[in-house]
């Protein structure tokens, strides 16, 4: 099941790219944009913090060559900003720029943007190739990511398992736990020799590059990724002293106190490099992480350790072992949902992105999964009563006479106790499951082994349900949140919005070559003084000389204009730099195009002036 789940995954890494999630909130110069002057920077912002790398800007002049760049940095301190110095001295035309950078959430994000000094080129130059991420690496470490969520509800299930519902043959969890400790160990291994390659989009083949590394491992994630593997080694090392030690019976506070330090400690290795860690409410969201993550573990972990000590342990284990678990598993379970409710929140932000966003809809393809998951469940838990409920029966006909001191009035105890005489070859077969003529019934369909049975067999089911939520799981937190995807969309300058002051605007005259665009920049867009810069494009994108172009403000609500701007040729393009509009609202701009001595074309469009 597992082999069969991780070739699922490979083959989805290498189907399509992993979404980031910091989403591009604005760029200056903005994109598409004409600029009279050569800008000194170029500067991002984001929905969220991010991480620079070394080659975190190329910039491409009109004639394809790349410029020669500064350092890239934080504007003004910002973590949510990229930027970098430009050369003096820019050519007019148009430039191309490429960014990379990883976000709060460890996953690496990239993009590319154009804008112009002067006048757009009559070629732009051509997008370099998006570096998004390298196959084999994204592969790789996507099945690491996967591995390390199944391992570590394996370790910390196990062990909880071991501590709380104390079965009294712990040999069959041997196996899991030390599975789930030396899988935990070579995942986080390899998450750490591909996190440069994954973060610049290169080759497995680099990972091993010392100045990518160095800089990989002293971020969010390679930090936390290091934590991890430090308290590996210390878990290793309190498993080994706590087995040598342990007594049978109840596991000792110093014990349990010990265990919880060390599974909130891995718990938050996983918060604090992934989405919690971004976006509103981090606090809140670490700690519903964390609380999330071990509920998981609690829950998911311990069904394969009930599973292993119901099939491979030497006696069938006692029904106030099962009983524990059932409890275990409720508060688990209800700590998923009131965890779960809160985090689809805060990455939705909207019931309509339930079905209008990636992360929506894979968030729904959980939560039917988990449905499903819960029926399984909820079957588990009415074989366990039966159990409970058929051993206290046998436990009644079968009573002996008890010695003074014996515990009364306590079921779980005689349910151990009964387990006791299940699990000595010379005690009698309950009266449940022997036949009238004193032999044991081994198909009965109402005894306590035929209860196991159905317990172990919806026990597996609810296991192989469990490996598609943690495949889904996985996914989800590759996809880019529905709530920082509205809020970029939202914060975004629009064109003919402040700060984004391109407007384009199609035109067609109804004659051969009578259609193209026209490229219309207000700089800076507001109230008060204003530069207009307006190109002319073909219908094959090239530009266009035309005989005149006007252009004209109307802001109908207060009854002003038309204002003429007064463009004048400046040989190639159209412009002017005193334009004033005297009141902020929604202006009409509207463009009259003269294609020939009889042919022209108006065309109009609403912009906002901000105040």
């Amino acid at each position: 099941m597992l082999l069969g789940t991780v070739l699922v995954l490979l083959l989805l890494g290498s189907a399509a790219p992993a979404s980031a999630h910091a989403a591009l909130r604005g760029t200056d110069p903005a994109d598409g944009s004409v600029v009279r002057s050569a800008p000194r920077h170029v500067t991002l912002t984001f929905t969220e913090s991010v991480g620079l790398l070394e080659d975190s800007f190329r910039v491409y002049g009109p004639d394809n060559r790349r410029v020669h760049l500064g350092e890239p940095r934080h504007a003004d301190g910002g973590s949510d900003t990229a930027r970098v110095d430009l050369p003096g001295g820019l050519a007019d035309g148009t430039y191309t720029v490429a960014w990379r950078v990883v976000s709060a959430d460890s996953h690496p994000v990239s993009g590319a943007f154009t804008f112009s000094v002067g006048a757009p080129s009559p070629t732009p130059p051509a997008v370099p190739a998006d570096p998004a991420e390298h196959p084999v690496t994204a592969s790789l470490y996507d099945t690491a990511r996967y591995l390390a969520y199944i391992a570590a509800a394996l370790l910390v299930g196990t062990a909880v398992f071991a501590a709380l519902c104390r079965p009294p043959d712990t040999g069959a969890l041997r196996l899991p736990l030390l599975t789930g400790w030396w899988t935990l160990l070579t995942a986080t291994l390899v998450l750490l020799v591909l996190r440069a390659p994954y973060e610049t989009g290169t080759a497995p083949s680099t990972a091993f590059d010392t100045s990518d590394a160095a800089r990989a491992l002293t971020g969010r994630p390679g930090l936390a990724l290091l934590t991890r593997l430090a308290l590996l080694l210390l878990t290793a090392a309190a498993l080994r002293w706590t087995s040598r030690r342990r007594a049978p019976g109840r596991t000792p506070p110093a014990h349990l106190a010990a265990g919880a330090v060390l599974a909130v400690g891995l718990a938050l290795t996983w918060a604090a490099a992934e989405h919690a860690s971004a976006g509103i409410q981090v606090p809140l969201a670490m700690a519903s992480s964390v609380l999330h993550l071990l509920a998981m573990a609690c829950w998911l972990g311990g069904l394969t350790a009930l599973l292993l000590t119901l099939s491979r342990a030497t006696a069938p284990p006692p029904a106030a072992t099962v009983a524990r678990f059932s409890r275990l598993a409720f508060v688990s379970v209800t700590v998923l949902v009131v965890t779960g409710v809160y985090q689809s929140w805060r990455g939705l932000g909207s019931w309509s992105a339930l079905t209008d966003s990636s992360y929506g809809r894979t968030l729904t393809v959980k939560l039917l999964a988990t449905a499903t998951l819960l029926v399984a469940a909820g079957l588990s838990r009415r074989w366990t009563a039966r159990l409970l409920t058929a051993g206290a029966s046998a436990t009644v006909e079968e009573r002996v006479p008890e010695p003074v001191g014996a515990a009364r009035g306590n079921p779980e105890a005689k349910a151990e106790e009964h387990a006791g005489h299940e699990g000595r070859a010379d005690a009698p077969a309950p009266a449940d499951d022997r036949a009238p003529g004193g032999t044991e019934r081994t198909g009965g369909t109402g005894g306590p082994d035929a209860y196991r049975r159905a317990l172990r067999r919806s026990v597996l089911a609810e296991v192989a349900v469990a490996v598609v939520v943690l495949l889904v799981t996985t996914v989800l937190t590759g996809t880019l949140p529905a709530r920082a995807r509205a809020e970029a969309a939202g914060t975004a300058p629009a064109a003919g919005l402040p700060g984004s002051s391109s407007v384009t605007i199609p035109y067609d005259a109804g004659t051969p070559g009578g259609t193209g665009t026209v490229q219309i920049t207000l700089d800076p867009g507001r109230v008060g003084e204003n530069g207009v810069q307006a190109v002319v494009f073909g219908a094959d994108g090239g530009l266009v000389a035309v005989p005149e172009l006007r252009l004209s403000f109307t802001l109908t609500a207060k009854d002003v204009g038309p204002l003429d701007a007064e463009l004048t040729d400046r040989g190639g393009y159209w412009a002017t730099s005193d334009l004033t509009l005297p009141l902020e609202g929604t202006w009409t701009m509207k463009a009259t195009i003269r294609l020939s001595e009889l042919d022209q074309v108006s065309e109009s469009r609403r912009i906002r002036i901000a105040g």
